[in-house]
């Protein structure tokens, strides 16, 4: 546990955390908006396959973006609570598998797996913002599909190329990419 918190990795995780709120704010309304959010901070939710520090980091860059949702308490806690579970399923994901294009599609599905689970809750029975609909099942099911839509487009649609970018750049041996006990094409070379 000595290891794990490096100055790089504390300063990572606060970049990390910074600019999940940053590109949530800057989206203002629409990024909490239920039916259709707006937030393609989400992309970050793939940086726990590189990084354990983006797991704390991302759920409390959440519970803080969170804090200008309309929903109250409930979206900090439960949705905080939903990003820390994905990020951790993310994090397991990345240490399990090696092929980056499965690791990618497998790490990107538990953010929206699990957002689209537990938003339409916090939306619809939570809040009971029923969005026009005539029952809160309709309203949840609604809800659900919508997540599970914008979720997939902001992880897959921006968090691939992330994905595969910072990839190339921890290949290059940029060291804001690498830790210190991880090898880089020069470190391999001396071998």
């Amino acid at each position: 546990m000595k290891n794990f918190f490096t100055t790089k990795r504390i300063c990572r995780a606060g970049v990390i955390a910074a600019l999940y709120v940053a590109l949530t704010c800057a989206f203002g309304a629409i990024a909490y908006n239920g039916i259709l959010q707006i937030r393609p901070a989400e992309a970050l939710c793939i940086l726990p396959l590189f990084f354990p520090e983006a797991v704390p980091a991302l759920w409390v860059g959440c519970v803080l973006a969170n804090l200008l949702s309309g929903y109250g308490w409930y979206d900090m806690v439960f949705g905080g609570l939903a990003t820390l579970v994905a990020a951790l399923l993310t994090y397991g994901a990345g240490r399990l598998i090696k092929n980056s294009v499965l690791k990618v599609i497998t790490g990107g599905f538990f953010p929206i797996i699990v957002n689209a689970i537990v938003v339409p809750l916090i939306i619809v029975f939570l809040y009971g913002d029923m969005c026009g609909y005539e029952t809160a099942n309709i309203a949840y099911w609604v809800n659900f599909g919508s997540m599970c839509a914008t979720e997939s487009l902001w992880i897959y649609g921006l968090g691939i190329p992330l994905y595969f970018s910072i990839e190339a750049l921890r290949k290059k041996g940029v060291s804001v990419f690498l830790d210190k006990t991880e090898k880089t094409p020069e470190t391999l070379s001396e071998e």
